[in-house]
């Protein structure tokens, strides 16, 4: 299933170029009382609501894909991790690579570990990207990204992706500088995701996916998913050992190489084999 969040907050349910609005669904989850659990309602409760989705969606109302403001499908994570230079043609990259390096030496994944974005960052692709530090520069990378279903404490590998509820597009942009990454990537709206969620039943292996984004008429990165140095279930096992990884938290899991600034006006158009298309606009915060 396919469940984006559009215009002003509604749920709707993508089938071909319609959303249909099924916002009546969300009354599949529970009411919430003061002090809020840590995790985003959707995702917590998704199969709930995907199950209310069937009962409701007869007779609902339908927009033009076209037509509606796609925000991000999970709405208040508790956390957004990145995997740093996790595709070695990307460490390679980077490695020789100063605009990308700054000066940095360039480590392996297991030397660095996962990173954290501020929850704040987050933007669906209607919202875009909005530049600061205009004067460095400022590149894309897209990526897979995973969306936790329920608690995960120190989970082992071989069950790792039980814990992982959807799947969507991520762009993990970034400001190059000497700053930690947790900095450089927090920026406001430097954490795009969409266009939608897909549920994990409708992907069978997210550890061997296409990928790319293209920049105007220049295809910038294209990838597998298979190339991933760690995987998805090792990522989410990994990260889980160091801290709990609740519902709708966001894993990143890496960019390949290919990675390169962008400037206001630029279109992103970003694809992911088994989730779709998301187009994302550049323009000066």
């Amino acid at each position: 299933m396919r469940l984006c969040r559009f215009d002003d907050n509604r749920l709707g349910l993508v089938e071909g170029d319609q959303v249909i609005d099924v916002t009546g669904a969300l009354d599949a989850i529970p009411a919430q009382t003061w002090p809020l659990q840590p995790g985003d309602p959707l995702a917590a409760n998704l199969s709930a609501v995907c199950a209310r989705v069937t009962e409701v969606k007869s007779g609902a109302t339908a927009h033009s894909l076209a037509g509606v403001k796609l925000l991000s499908p999970i709405a208040t994570p508790s956390k957004i991790i990145g995997a740093p230079v996790n595709y070695s043609a990307h460490a390679d990259e980077a490695k020789a690579d100063q605009g990308v390096a700054h000066g940095q030496t360039i480590l392996s994944i297991e030397e660095y570990g996962p990173f954290l974005k501020a929850s704040s960052s987050l933007v669906g692709p209607s919202e875009g990207v909005g530049l600061r530090l205009t004067d460095r520069r400022n590149d894309h990378e897209v990526e897979l990204a995973a969306i936790i279903g329920k608690v995960a404490d120190r989970v082992p590998e071989e069950n790792a992706l039980d814990y992982v509820c959807a799947y969507s597009i991520g762009l993990d942009m970034t400001v190059r500088g000497k700053e930690d990454r947790s900095m450089r990537k927090s920026i406001d709206s430097y954490s795009v995701m969409g266009p939608w969620l897909v549920t994990a039943d409708e992907i069978d292996d997210p550890n061997n996916l296409d990928f790319s984004i293209t920049v105007g008429d220049e295809v910038r990165q294209k990838s597998n998913t298979s190339y991933l140095i760690y995987n998805v279930q090792k990522l989410v096992s990994w990260c889980s050992s160091f801290y709990a990884l609740y519902p709708g938290d966001i894993i990143m899991t890496g960019t390949p190489e290919g990675v390169g600034p962008v400037t206001d006006g630029d279109i992103m158009v970003c694809e992911m084999e088994g989730i779709g298309r998301m187009d994302v606009a550049v323009r000066h915060a």
